[in-house]
């Protein structure tokens, strides 16, 4: 979009209030040089930028939410972070209370916890719980209706009612009782969709990458780690990781503490976390296990690979994301995705909206729905 520029780039025409503020928001994180401030041609120097001054960012915030919808505002304040160094004034409370929040937000918020002031932290969580409390509202119910309606086919009734038969896996179970002179199978054996039970069906085990580069799938992990949790048929264990491990399972039902326990940033050791996640599970028949990373390991290789090949020889469902986000296309270590494939462990980029069906087809043990690149 061209708005403006000296002496209205030539074009003879002055802009109205409304198109000068805009151009004047738009000016700030994107001048010509790239930095926030620059000369157009045709005129002279188009001073921008916010600086390091929190008055100026608090106006230029409410600016871009007078000129532009929240989607457009929520892209202009990731720009305002990343090219004019602004990270150092989100940990002002009067900053928090006035940004979009968005999961880019969080991300940035939980990389700089540690140096955050107390001041600062209950406005941060504030603003995490917000942006947590959206993701839930729109992945919850179809995360719970995708796993509740397959933890219930993947059980098989010997006997069930009528309403209860799986018409499917019953003819196909009868297929040699076919009368070719009655056109008609007859139903030795009925075959139903299992009854919903109290009892634990399935143990999955999310094991997080924290890396810093990883911050958009941590925080839709644990979102999504609370809503298996608070499945009484899963038992979810969640588990993050960088050179050292830590359990989070205590703190599925609140994922905003979650991502707060989580520590973004430092090295990258899968091999030691996938060691803990091994140890923990009981029922490798009825366990699925799914790493969220981008494979840049920094520990064993060699171990790691044997150790996904002991779990699924051992009956694990073992399913690799190389990105748990609508940020498309990640980057990724390609050798150590291709040597997962190799094992019959997927790895693939997945957004939220088709983790469900993910999780659904690994519960039934059916081959899992990878997307096209």
């Amino acid at each position: 979009m061209v708005l403006g520029g000296g002496d209205a780039d030539g074009t003879g025409c002055a802009l109205g209030t409304a198109d000068s503020g805009m151009d004047r928001a738009l000016e700030t994180v994107y001048g010509a040089d790239g930095s926030g401030g620059g000369t157009r041609s045709g005129g002279g120097s188009r001073a921008g930028g916010l600086g390091a001054s929190a008055p100026h960012v608090s106006r230029w915030l409410g600016d871009i939410r007078t000129y532009f919808p929240s989607s457009v505002v929520q892209v202009m304040q990731r720009d305002a972070i990343d090219r004019l160094g602004l990270s150092s004034l989100l940990l002002e409370p009067e900053m928090l209370e006035a940004v979009e929040p968005d999961v880019h937000l969080v991300g940035t918020l939980l990389s700089l916890k540690a140096a955050m002031p107390q001041t600062s932290r209950e406005t941060a969580r504030a603003v995490v719980r917000k942006v947590v409390a959206e993701l839930e509202r729109r992945l919850a119910a179809r995360t719970r209706a995708a796993l509740t309606g397959a933890l219930d086919r993947s059980a098989k009734v010997g006997r069930p009612r009528h309403r209860d038969i799986d018409w499917d896996r019953t003819i196909r179970a009868n297929l040699k009782n076919y009368l070719p002179e009655h056109g008609t199978v007859v139903p030795e054996r009925l075959v139903g969709y299992g009854r919903a039970a109290q009892s634990v069906k399935k143990e999955v085990v999310l094991c997080i990458d924290q890396s810093g580069s990883m911050a958009s799938s941590v925080v839709h992990a644990s979102v999504f780690g609370a809503v298996l949790g608070s499945m009484r048929t899963l038992d979810t264990r969640l588990v993050v990781f960088d050179t050292g491990v830590v359990d989070l399972t205590d703190a599925l039902d609140d994922p905003v503490d979650v991502l707060f326990g989580t520590q973004l940033g430092g090295g990258t050791d899968i091999n030691r976390a996938l060691a803990y996640c091994q140890s923990r599970i009981s029922r490798p028949s009825e366990t699925i296990v799914v790493l969220i990373s981008d494979l840049y390991e920094g520990g064993i290789r060699k171990e790691m690979l044997g150790r996904v090949a002991a779990m699924k020889d051992a009956g694990v469902q073992f399913v690799t994301l190389l990105a748990l986000s609508d940020e498309g296309a990640p980057s990724y270590d390609r050798d150590h995705a291709a040597a997962l494939a190799a094992l019959g462990a997927p790895a693939f980029a997945c957004t939220p909206d088709h983790f469900p069906e993910v999780m659904a087809a690994a519960i039934e043990k059916r081959p899992i729905p990878v997307p096209e690149d």
